[in-house]
């Protein structure tokens, strides 16, 4: 289980990104670097790390359900996630 104060930056670093996403996507189309510069370092997509939403482990993400592969596993074999069975042949 990752420590709350990382899940927290990772949240606030989204919403940096939300945030300065319109102004980045301006700067970036007039091809202003210097303003791109200015902007503060979180504001970067490039910065965010896709975590479980409920641990908050950064490996073994399933990007369509947002947990991990173990949280994934867990809450299909008791039926938590609709539309998911665990297959036998």
């Amino acid at each position: 289980m990752a420590k709350e104060s990382i899940k927290a930056r990772e949240v606030k670093r989204q919403k940096m990104v939300a945030k300065y996403a319109a102004k980045r996507a301006a700067l970036k189309a007039a091809g202003d670097y210097v303003g791109l510069q200015k902007l503060p370092k979180n504001a970067s997509p490039v910065r965010l790390h896709n975590r479980c939403k409920i641990t908050g482990r950064p490996k073994g993400y399933m990007r369509q359900f947002g947990i991990s592969r173990i949280n994934f596993r867990f809450m299909a074999l008791e039926g938590l996630i609709p539309g998911v069975t665990k297959s036998s042949w």
